[in-house]
């Protein structure tokens, strides 16, 4: 029926993430899987919004989640801290995977042209903070809005960083 045919492709998109499940650096494969799963997730948009919502997952998808979580706990992370980060990361991909698809522009050149048009019809004083932003980030040579998704994804593994070493028990008190 319809709920298997929406479960296999659901299993295909996760069996096309990398899990980089031989990286010795927790940071770096959750860094890779991400980097991924947005690529998954641009070639099929329309999974975006169903990638947790199969409640009888294949097994390319068991495997994904089992490999995340591993590679989360052996980098160190407790199994409520690995909870968290997991939340965390698919929230922020999936999130920016959704922002993205929703976009009305794909390229720079189609870009600035958005900015331009949207910006020519309210003088520049109206909305200074747009204004710079449009013209000192976004229309500046080489500006690709899914550089975005590196800045905020560093943004989150670093947290999760501080957490899990936060997290750490200390040393055993002294006598």
């Amino acid at each position: 029926g319809k709920d298997d045919i929406l479960d296999g492709m659901i299993d295909v998109v996760f069996g096309e993430i990398d899990l980089a499940t031989g990286e010795a650096d927790w940071k770096a494969a959750m860094r890779r899987r991400a980097v991924s799963a947005r690529e998954a997730l641009r070639r099929h948009p329309w999974a975006t919004g169903l990638m947790e919502t199969r409640t009888t997952p294949g097994p390319a998808t068991l495997r994904h989640h089992d490999a995340v979580l591993g590679i989360l706990r052996n980098g160190g992370f407790s199994v409520e801290l690995a909870a968290h980060a997991y939340s965390l990361l698919d929230s922020y991909i999936y999130g920016f995977a959704l922002q993205e698809a929703s976009l009305p522009f794909h390229t720079s050149e189609e870009t600035a042209a958005l900015a331009e048009s949207i910006m020519s019809g309210f003088p520049a004083d109206a909305y200074p903070h747009l204004t710079e932003l449009t013209v000192e980030h976004v229309l500046q040579p080489g500006y690709d809005y899914g550089n975005e998704f590196l800045f905020g994804l560093e943004l989150i593994l670093d947290g999760l960083d501080r957490a899990r070493e936060t997290a750490r028990p200390g040393p055993a008190p002294g006598p």
